[in-house]
């Protein structure tokens, strides 16, 4: 399909959307208009064949992409990476792509990080255990961060972290939770006021 018609597609197909879900949810995007109030914060690729609200069956406004999690007290924290990933695939390559290196720079340090079990790996699953290594990485980032910290210990926010699988579908959680002294060790040390 030509761009310009896809475009075109897109936004009739938006004004058919919009009309099928006030009929369904009347009094949804009357809802959206007086403000948002999420339950997740979801941290993932910018890639079009992952749709976060269409893949976890939410409607508008349950869950915002990347948000402040102190002024909307999400409850929920998840970071998401996906199979055949086009950045996770430059990072598991040595082309100098320019402007896009620096970002590809944190998927590299951990492919650095990992040769051993990269290299034991047929490449398509050395490039998806790269995404997983990401995403635990990031998730590990977070649980650093003093707003999470706190949003913990004050209305018990959870984070997860997951793999979503574009040939299937399907999101799996990596299972990697930590135990409660983990936790408390944590919490003293990353707290700030």
């Amino acid at each position: 399909m030509d761009p310009a018609d896809r475009y075109a597609a897109g936004l009739r197909l938006d004004k058919e959307w919009a009309a099928q879900t006030a009929r369904k949810y009347p009094n949804l995007f009357p809802t959206l208009a007086t403000g948002q109030t999420p339950q997740i914060l979801w941290i993932g690729c910018s890639d079009s064949r992952c749709p976060e609200t269409t893949f976890l069956g939410l409607e508008p406004g349950d869950l915002l992409v990347e948000y402040a999690v102190q002024y909307l007290r999400v409850h929920h924290v998840v970071v998401c990476g996906h199979t055949s990933c086009g950045g996770v695939a430059a990072a598991m390559g040595n082309k100098n792509l320019g402007i896009l290196d620096p970002w590809l720079f944190p998927l590299r340090r951990l492919r650095e990080r990992n040769p051993k079990l990269l290299q034991s790996l047929p490449s398509n699953e050395a490039a998806s255990k790269l995404a997983e290594l990401n995403v635990r990485e990031g998730l590990n980032i977070v649980k650093q961060k003093s707003v999470v910290l706190n949003a913990i210990r004050e209305w018990g926010l959870q984070l997860h972290d997951l793999i979503y699988d574009v040939g299937s579908g399907v999101l799996s959680e990596l299972d990697t939770q930590d135990s409660e002294e983990v936790i408390r060790a944590r919490l003293t040390a990353f707290h700030t006021e």
